[in-house]
This record gives C-alpha cells, structure tokens and sequence, in this order.
C-alpha cells in the first residue's frame, strides 16, 4: 500500500511541475517514484521509506536538478533591435565626422557621428557600429 502513495505523490508532484518550471517539485517526484519502487519491490518499512525518499531527493536537487537549469532554464539572450546592431559592419552615405554624417545599417538609414571625436570617415567607407546612442549610430573604422 505504501509503494501505491509514494507513486502517487511522485505523479502529483511531477505534475505540479509544469506551474513551476524549477525542476525542484521534479526532483522531488523522482524521489517518490525511486522510493515507490523500492518501497514496491523490497516491502522495506515506513522508516526506510523515508530514508530512500530523503537520500534520492538530496541526490537529485544537488546533482540532476543543476545541470538541468543550466541546460534548460536560462535560454541565451537573443539581442533584438538597437542591441543586436553592435558589432554590425555600415557602409558612409554622408561624410561622419563630430558634428554630421550618416550610414547605412543593414538597410536602415542612421545618423552617425565617429567613436573618437576627431575622427572622420569620408562617403563610401565601412565602418562598424560599435553602439547605438540615441538617435545616433557610434561607428569606428577599425585598425
């Protein structure tokens, strides 16, 4: 009758992981079904139960649920919009220098204005964008 509850409550709880997202109800439903199986083959009692249950849940929280979240809870950051220009290489439509200029960036016009203040970039060079500040793009040739 045990293994039965134990197997139930590792159901349950495995279950209820899918409102979480944490793997720590998972881990916990592993236990209970590692325990509902020993509990189900060896017939053991209510005191070993609770050892199996205490020894595989510490066992799965300290060595499975880590390399879980580190392999499915934080998705690598994904730049979007002004964040994913950095790094871009644009091509001078109008002179840069401190003062004016724009560049074209993957099909988008952009104001630009040089990374150091006394650089100038004459039409036709490409630049790269190296951050995006306001309305203007910050570019620098390069080495």
């Amino acid at each position: 009758m045990a293994a039965i509850v134990w197997l139930v409550a590792g159901i349950l709880l495995a279950a209820a992981e899918m409102l979480t997202g944490d793997f720590t109800l998972l881990m916990l439903g592993g236990a209970a079904l590692a325990t509902a199986g020993v509990s189900g083959l060896a017939g053991t009692s209510l005191l070993v139960d609770a050892v199996v249950f205490g020894v595989s849940a510490i066992a799965l929280m300290l060595l499975v649920r880590p390399m879980l979240l580190r392999r499915f809870a934080t998705p690598p950051p994904t730049p979007t919009n002004v964040d994913a220009l950095s790094g871009k290489s644009a091509r001078v439509l109008e002179t840069v220098n401190e003062h004016t200029g724009q560049v074209k960036i993957g099909g988008e016009v952009w104001s630009a204005r040089p990374m150091h203040p006394g650089e100038e970039y004459p039409e036709g060079e490409t630049v790269y964008v190296m951050k995006i500040d306001g309305a203007h793009a910050v570019v620098w040739k390069g080495p």
